[in-house]
C-alpha cells in the first residue's frame, strides 16, 4: 500500500508540471480557493453576531448593516465561486488538450508491432476517455480539495472563535467521519480500476466488430457476437454496480455521523445556554458550522476517488507516452537526390522472438530497376516492404539505399522517397481529393488531375457530379474495388516517389482496371527503382530481375525468361501451376 501512495504521489507530481506552460492560471486557481475559504466561514459568523449584538437588543439599525454586508460578502463568494470553476476547468481542458496532442503524437510514431498487440479500442480509450478523465483531477480534484482543505481549517478556526466547547462537541465525531471517508476511497479506488479495464475492453470489441460488420453478416455469426458482448457487457455493469454499492452505503452513514453530531450539538448547547456559557447566536451558527465542517470532510472522499480515478487514468495513458517501442529516428541525412539503389545485406527479421520470417536475406536492386517478389502466402514478401520503410527494426544485418545504412537517415525523410500501393485499400472519411493528397497542401488539384490522366483513372474518379469532391465513406465504403484502387495509385502518383512499392496492387480488381492500371505501371517504372509484390504473375513481365521467397528464404532471382526457361526453377513452377488452376 506504501508503494502504492509514493507511485501515486510521483504521478501526481508529474501530472501537476503538465501545467507549467499554464503557471499564471495554475497560482490564480489556488489563489481563488485561499481566498474563497475564509469567506465561506465568515457567514455563519456575522449570522451570529446578528443575534446576539442586534436582534437581541433589538438593534434594527445596526442589524440593517450588519445584513448589508452579509449580502455583499454573499455576492462576492458566489462571483468568486464562478471564476474559480471556470479557471480550474479552463486548466484542466488546456492541460487534457496538450495531452491529447502528445498522446496522437506518440500513437503515430509507433512502429507497427504496436497495433500488431494492441487493440485500436484500447488505444482510443487511451486518447479520448482516459485523457477526458484526467480533466476531473483539476476540475474536481487536486485544486478542489486544496480549497476544501482551506475551507475546513477556517471554519474549525472561527468556531473555536465562537464557542470552543460546541467545537470540542462536534469534532468528538469528525473521526468516525474520517474512518468512514478512508475506507469508501479505498474500496471505490478498487472498483474504478475494475470499470476503466471494463470500458477498455468493451471498446476493443465493439471496434473490432463494427469494423468487420460484414464478416459477422455474411457467416450469421450475429448471436454469438452477441453473447459475447452480453459477457463484457455483464462484467462491466457488474464493475459500476459494485462502485454504486459503496456510495449507497457511505452517505447514509454520513448522514448518521452528521446526525449524532447534530444532537450532542444540541444537547450540549441547550445545557451551556442554560448556564450562560453560550449564547444564543451561537446556538444558531454552529448548526450551519457543523454543515460545512462535514461537508467538505464528505466532499473530500469524493473527491479523493475522482483524484484515484484520474490517476489510473493517467498512468495508462503515460504508459503510451513512456512507451519504448518507438521506432528509433537517431539518423541526421536527409534523404536528398537518392539514386535508389537498395541493398539487403544478412537481413534476418522476426516479429516473435525466436521465429524468423527474413532469415539472411542478400539481394541487390540497381538504379530505376524493377525487382519483382513472389512466393506463397508466408514466405516474407510483404515483411520485406515492412523493413525497408522502417515499419519494423530488422534483427540483425542492414538495409542500404545508395551505400547509406537507411538508420542513417531521418525517418520523416526516408519515408518521402517511398510510395506504396497496397492491395487493402484504406481510405478516409473525406474527399477523393483529400484521400489522393492526404491533406497535404504541397499538393495542388492541378497535380491530382494530371496524375489521374496519366494513368486513364480521371474519367472513372469523376463519374460524378462533385467530380474530385465527392465525399468518400468510411473506409471507401460507396466506391467500387476498382476506384478504391485507383484512388490509391494516384495517391502514389502525386507523391513522385524515388522508389515505387506495389504489394499486389492488382490482385482485387477487374481486368478493365487492371489493364489501366498496367499501363501505369509500365509508364512509373521506367523512371524510378520498383518493387512489385504479385500474386497474379502475368502482371510481373516487365520486372527486371524476380525474386522468389519460400519460408523467409530466397529460393531464386533471375530475369523473368531465364526462370521460366528453367523447367527446375520455383517461378516456373509457380507460373505453370497459377495459369493451370486458372485453365
Amino acid at each position: 500500500m506504501d508503494q502504492k501512495k509514493s507511485i501515486d504521489i510521483q504521478l501526481l507530481g508529474r501530472l501537476l508540471k503538465e501545467t507549467r506552460p499554464y503557471r499564471a492560471l495554475f497560482i490564480l486557481c489556488l489563489t481563488l480557493a485561499l481566498i474563497l475559504a475564509p469567506l465561506n466561514s465568515l457567514r455563519p459568523y456575522l449570522v451570529g453576531r446578528m443575534v446576539d449584538d442586534h436582534i437581541l437588543t433589538y438593534d434594527m439599525q445596526g442589524l440593517k448593516w450588519i445584513a448589508g454586508f452579509y449580502i455583499l460578502i454573499t455576492l462576492i463568494n458566489v462571483g468568486l465561486r464562478y471564476l474559480f470553476i471556470y479557471r480550474t476547468a479552463l486548466l484542466g481542458q488546456n492541460v487534457i488538450r496538450d495531452l491529447r496532442v502528445r498522446v496522437f503524437n506518440k500513437i503515430t510514431s509507433l512502429p507497427l508491432s504496436f497495433f500488431d498487440k494492441t487493440p485500436i479500442g484500447t488505444s482510443t480509450t487511451r486518447t479520448i476517455n482516459d485523457i477526458e478523465t484526467i480533466n476531473t483531477i483539476f476540475t474536481q480534484g487536486i485544486i478542489s480539495m486544496v480549497a476544501d482543505i482551506f475551507t475546513l481549517l477556517a471554519v474549525v478556526s472561527v468556531m473555536f472563535i465562537t464557542s470552543w466547547r460546541l467545537t470540542l462537541i462536534c469534532l468528538l465525531t469528525l473521526p468516525f467521519m474520517v474512518i468512514a471517508t478512508y475506507i469508501f476511497k479505498e474500496k471505490v479506488r478498487v472498483s474504478y480500476e475494475k470499470v476503466r479495464s471494463q470500458i477498455s475492453k468493451m471498446n476493443a470489441f465493439l471496434q473490432e466488430r463494427i469494423s468487420g460488420m460484414r464478416v459477422v453478416q455474411i457467416f450469421n455469426a450475429e448471436d454469438q457476437e452477441m453473447e459475447k458482448f452480453k459477457s463484457i457487457n455483464r462484467s462491466y455493469t457488474q464493475a459500476n454496480l459494485d462502485s454504486i454499492l459503496y456510495y449507497a452505503i457511505f452517505f447514509p452513514v454520513v448522514e448518521i455521523i452528521s446526525a449524532v453530531a447534530f444532537a450532542c450539538l444540541v444537547w450540549w448547547g441547550s445545557k451551556g445556554y442554560w448556564h450562560d456559557s453560550i449564547t444564543f447566536g451561537a446556538l444558531v451558527a454552529f448548526p450551519i458550522y457543523l454543515s460545512m465542517l462535514f461537508r467538505p470532510v464528505r466532499m473530500l472522499a469524493d473527491k479523493l476517488n475522482t483524484l484515484q480515478m484520474g490517476l489510473v487514468a493517467a498512468r495508462r495513458v503515460y504508459v503510451i507516452l513512456d512507451d519504448g517501442e518507438m521506432i528509433k529516428d537517431q539518423g541526421s541525412q536527409l534523404a536528398e537526390n537518392i539514386s535508389g539503389r537498395v541493398a539487403f545485406e544478412d537481413v534476418t527479421f522476426s516479429y516473435i522472438a525466436g521465429e524468423p520470417i527474413l532469415k539472411n536475406i542478400n539481394f541487390n536492386i540497381a538504379q530505376g530497376e524493377t525487382m519483382a517478389i513472389v512466393g506463397s502466402t508466408g514466405s516474407g514478401k510483404t515483411t520485406i516492404i515492412n523493413v525497408l520503410n522502417r515499419f519494423y527494426e530488422i534483427d540483425s544485418g542492414s538495409i542500404t539505399i545508395d551505400g547509406k545504412d537507411i538508420k542513417s537517415f531521418d525517418l520523416k525523410s526516408l519515408r518521402s522517397k517511398f510510395a506504396t500501393v497496397l492491395q487493402d485499400v484504406f481510405l478516409f472519411r473525406g474527399t477523393i481529393h483529400d484521400n489522393i493528397t492526404l491533406r497535404n497542401p504541397a499538393i495542388s488539384r492541378q497535380e491530382v488531375e494530371e496524375a489521374a490522366r496519366i494513368i486513364g483513372a480521371h474519367d472513372l474518379l469523376t463519374q460524378s457530379d462533385d467530380g474530385y469532391d465527392f465525399m468518400v465513406m468510411e473506409r471507401g465504403a460507396n466506391l467500387s474495388m476498382g476506384q478504391r484502387q485507383l484512388i490509391s495509385f494516384v495517391r502514389a502518383l502525386v507523391a513522385d516517389p524515388d522508389i515505387l512499392i506495389l504489394d499486389e496492387a492488382t490482385s482485387s480488381i477487374d481486368p478493365e482496371t487492371e489493364a489501366i492500371i498496367q499501363y501505369a505501371i509500365e509508364k512509373l517504372i521506367q523512371k524510378r527503382t520498383s518493387i512489385i509484390i504479385a500474386h497474379r504473375l502475368s502482371t510481373i513481365r516487365h520486372a527486371d530481375n524476380i525474386m522468389v521467397l519460400d519460408q523467409g528464404n530466397i529460393v531464386e532471382i533471375g530475369a523473368p525468361d531465364t526462370l521460366l526457361d528453367d523447367p527446375q526453377s520455383r517461378f516456373r513452377f509457380l507460373y505453370d501451376l497459377q495459369f493451370a488452376e486458372t485453365a
